[in-house]
């Protein structure tokens, strides 16, 4: 008889245990699912967190000073981004070429290095307003006159990025590119006689001359319409562009964007400027 009733009690623990477990997994389930649906800007305002990608080596926009601190234009807008948010602000230092793939893979929020919106990258990400007005120009040996124009460039030597917007330039032109990871390594392209032209921009011209006044370089044409600057969010996520959006536009409003500007940039680049003030 004892053995009996010890039987049924081991079943009826054996039964009792599996119903608790069945129960355990019917809610993991529910909760992995609840997770899914959670949007990037829910996952950043429950954490209290906005990763942004950066490079931290393109000055004066996102670079270490003399202290090693991280700054620079896109560091300290993304900053004054996520205080507008509510939120603390990581940074995650990637190269130019892992940044937008970190941005497809959930390694980070945000990306503030310069990215310009161009029509393929708006095929894949949606762009929040612009913070910075950037203006694409032709650099050139200072003793250099047979390259005038944009026109003059076809078919020269020059060395860029070739993941950067500034490619298709040098393409429309049909220009002999070599590959280059920096503006700086640029320019000794140019000033050893190996290339041409150089395509950047005018703020990163005018930091170079700022640091080595001497460099015999010039601006042989600009092109008049604005290359925007702006935080590429990968398509889906509208309330983290909306959410952005007016963050920026707050800054823009109570003139930190200019101030910053003015700060790294010598120039309020944060507004459209017209051809005599890029050239003044």
């Amino acid at each position: 008889m004892k053995k009996r009733v010890l039987s049924m009690f081991l079943v009826l623990s054996m039964l009792a245990a599996f119903a608790a477990g069945c129960g355990a997994k019917s809610e993991e389930p529910e909760e992995a699912e609840e997770k899914k649906e959670q949007s990037a800007y829910e996952r950043i305002m429950d954490k209290g967190v906005l990763t942004v990608g950066t490079e931290g080596t393109y000055k004066p926009f996102t670079y270490h000073d003399e202290s090693d601190a991280l700054t620079g234009y896109d560091v300290e807008v993304a900053k004054a981004i996520g205080e507008k948010m509510g939120v603390k602000v990581e940074f995650s230092e990637i190269t130019w070429e892992g940044l937008l793939a970190s941005l497809d893979n959930g390694t980070v929020d945000l990306v503030l290095n310069q990215v310009g919106v161009t029509e393929e990258r708006k095929e894949k990400y949606d762009f929040s307003e612009p913070y910075l007005y950037s203006y694409i120009a032709l650099i050139v040996n200072q003793d250099n006159d047979e390259i005038s124009s944009w026109d003059a460039s076809k078919g020269k030597k020059t060395s860029l990025n070739i993941s950067s917007n500034y490619a298709q330039i040098a393409e429309e032109y049909e220009m002999d590119i070599t590959a280059s990871d920096t503006f700086s390594k640029d320019i000794e392209l140019l000033l050893a006689g190996r290339t041409d032209c150089v395509i950047n921009n005018t703020i990163a011209f005018n930091d170079y001359l700022i640091q080595k006044p001497d460099t015999p370089i010039k601006i042989a044409d600009v092109k008049a319409e604005a290359d925007t600057v702006a935080t590429p969010i990968p398509k889906g996520n509208e309330d983290l562009v909306e959410a952005v959006n007016k963050a920026v536009k707050e800054l823009q409003e109570d003139g930190t964007l200019k101030k910053l500007s003015e700060q790294f940039l010598g120039k309020d680049f944060s507004r459209e400027l017209t051809l005599e003030e890029i050239q003044n």
